[in-house]
């Protein structure tokens, strides 16, 4: 018990998920006792009670179509995710590594963060109209502006040590860039992308909201704004917080695949998922049991990569429209949930033709 009140004291996986559980209930009780009642503590005008935000996912599902408002901010989220990383890479490489980049837009690229970006989404629509590409090049720039900066100091924050070594080793420039630099710049720099998804969602709401043209923002602001249901946009913002922690989650999953020696140090981490949970629950990974799951499950991931290639291939072929899935949910930026697709298929079949050591 005295370990729950030491000073950055470590609580085990176990403590973690039953405290972790505690203060949920904690804060849905809380909820519910302000809520309670036929004169409640707090107006459910103001704050909706539990049992109201429950039955307006329903009303969601029904009236305004949540499952494809919520896929199209998700593609459009990944577009500007994806613009955003394309741009930041190559230009902070170039600003980072090279002294005349550096000393020409150094100072641009850290007054550019002070830029309060809602002053600046009449200059979008200006540029860009109302469309869908105003709102993925608003979303990229809300991203490039605190991502770009990050690049240069990721750069220079790699350690003479590494550099000393390939110099010593005769390296030419780029094979410095490419086997010091560029892997150990990435390898913090994906940290950083997963916590600049939490302010992706929150130009994605301003984004959206400009022209009404489908998605969370905009649903946000025609329920809440204009026709007062409290309850539905307590209910979408679950939505993104639960999308944020799934997110979350698998950038987590993504930075262990891509950058395992990031992970050394945890046993758990680093034998892999699925034998470090047959031996917390006490079966071994190279058992009947173990060996038969990993099998079903490796089985099941191929089965939804080659559904997402099928539906992929589809939206490009001359076919019926009912059966461009990923077109018809996703919208105009249905081409950035292609682009990961091919990522995924690119991945699995480089390691399913990898020789084996």
């Amino acid at each position: 018990m005295s370990q729950l009140f030491k000073l950055r004291g470590k609580l085990s996986s176990t403590q973690g998920i039953v405290l972790g559980v505690i203060g949920i209930v904690l804060v849905i009780l809380i909820w519910f006792l302000l809520t309670a009642g036929e004169s409640p503590m707090v107006s459910t005008a103001i704050l909706p009670s539990p049992g109201q935000v429950l039955d307006a996912f329903g009303s969601l599902y029904t009236e305004n179509q949540i499952i494809k408002n919520t896929l199209q901010s998700l593609s459009l989220n990944l577009a500007g995710y994806i613009e955003a990383i394309a741009i930041s890479i190559p230009v902070g490489f170039l600003i980072g590594l090279l002294p005349l980049f550096r000393g020409t837009f150094q100072r641009q690229v850290d007054a550019v963060r002070y830029l309060p970006l809602t002053a600046l989404t009449g200059l979008f629509i200006v540029w860009f109209g109302l469309g869908t590409s105003m709102k993925v090049h608003f979303l990229a720039f809300g991203i490039l502006i605190y991502l770009l900066p990050v690049v240069v100091q990721r750069i220079d924050e790699v350690k003479d040590v590494y550099l000393k070594t390939v110099y010593t080793l005769g390296a030419t420039d780029w094979q410095t860039v490419r086997t010091v630099y560029f892997p150990s710049v990435m390898s913090r720099l994906s940290d950083d992308i997963r916590v600049l998804t939490a302010i992706s969602w929150t130009y994605i709401i301003i984004a959206e909201s400009l022209g009404n043209q489908g998605g969370i923002g905009a649903m946000i602001w025609r329920t809440g704004q204009r026709q007062g249901r409290v309850d539905k946009v307590f209910a979408i913002l679950i939505i993104i917080v639960i999308i944020g922690i799934v997110q979350d989650r698998l950038f987590i999953y993504m930075d262990r695949k891509f950058f395992p020696h990031k992970y050394q140090g945890d046993h758990n981490k680093t034998t892999g998922f699925w034998s470090s949970l047959f031996t917390k629950i006490g079966l071994s990974s190279s058992g009947i049991v173990g060996i038969a799951w990993k099998f079903g499950s490796q089985v099941v991931i191929w089965l939804v990569v080659l559904a997402m290639s099928a539906f992929t291939i589809l939206d490009y072929l001359p076919v019926n429209d009912n059966l461009k899935l990923f077109a018809n949910n996703f919208g105009e930026t249905a081409w950035a949930v292609h682009f990961i697709v091919l990522i995924i298929v690119g991945y699995k079949l480089m390691h399913l033709f990898k020789p084996k050591r």
